[in-house]
């Protein structure tokens, strides 16, 4: 199996299947990569260790799977995450 994506596109599907509210459905629908595939590339870019616990966190956790998620459960990223504009972090304004 050959994924082809920029780094940036790799940096952000990691990220995605770091965060607990997105589910790999999310990760096919933006970058057309299924569950398999995103293990695949999470066991080549992380360390052992960083992919054990990637590995113990994901599996069976139902917010990773949107049929397995509750009913009342809509949104990708948590309401406590900052707001997040084109995956790019907004600065604080100074003052």
């Amino acid at each position: 199996m050959k994924i082809d994506l920029t780094v940036a596109q790799v940096e952000r599907v990691i990220e995605m299947a770091w965060e607990d509210r997105t589910p790999f459905e999310a990760i096919e629908a933006q970058f057309g990569l299924r569950e398999s595939e995103v293990i695949v590339l999470m066991r080549n870019q992380l360390s052992r260790a960083g992919w054990q616990r990637w590995r113990q966190r994901v599996q069976g956790r139902a917010t990773k799977h949107a049929n397995k998620r509750a009913a009342d459960v809509q949104r990708f990223r948590s309401t406590r995450q900052r707001g997040i504009s084109h995956n790019h972090v907004p600065k604080r304004p100074k003052g």
